[in-house]
């Protein structure tokens, strides 16, 4: 993995970040969310969740100490050793490779300290550069959901795929002997 992308936990000072982001209509339409947030909003969920076990939340900080965007793992499932992986990556921050980055991050994360057995994520099937990203990192379609949401007054069909630990394991040993 590069070193040019580093995640931290999301912290209070990270929200009006956050609140542009969540805000962005072009960026929310991918997360089948209205942009309509107020910062008050965001600052009481951020208060209920920040010791959410079931959720753990990353700003992406590029080479020049700047926020590029957010990962999340949420919905996390210690039983099943399951959780589900979603990211923004802000749009100055976008062709820069750092949606690749921030995604191998997390599910190192996930993997490795969570020890996680299988990450998870929904994505619009018209998102065509996110699931090349997903499937370069080594995540595999599992389904396709058939109008699952609703946006932008009409039904969106989104793939819900996974990536599993030893996968991603095994990926990451073949990435580091070809180098």
């Amino acid at each position: 993995m590069s070193s040019h992308l580093k995640l931290r936990p999301l912290e209070r000072s990270d929200l009006r970040f956050a609140h542009e982001l969540n805000n962005n209509a072009k960026i929310m339409r991918y997360w089948f969310e209205e942009p309509y947030e107020t910062f008050s909003e965001l600052t009481q969920l951020y208060d209920q969740h920040v010791h959410d076990v079931r959720e753990r939340r990353f700003v992406a900080i590029d080479g020049n100490n700047e926020m590029a965007g957010f990962v999340e793992l949420i919905e996390l499932d210690y039983i099943h050793r399951r959780g589900e992986f979603q990211i923004m990556i802000a749009p100055d921050k976008q062709g820069k490779g750092y949606a690749t980055e921030a995604t191998l991050l997390a599910a190192n994360y996930a993997f490795s300290v969570l020890n996680l057995r299988k990450l998870y994520l929904v994505v619009d099937v018209s998102n065509l550069a996110a699931v090349h990203i997903y499937e370069k990192c080594g995540f595999i379609k599992e389904a396709e959901l058939v109008e699952e949401y609703f946006c932008n007054g009409s039904y969106h069909n989104v793939f819900r795929m996974r990536l599993f630990q030893h996968e991603f394991f095994a990926k990451a040993m073949q990435d580091n002997i070809q180098k």
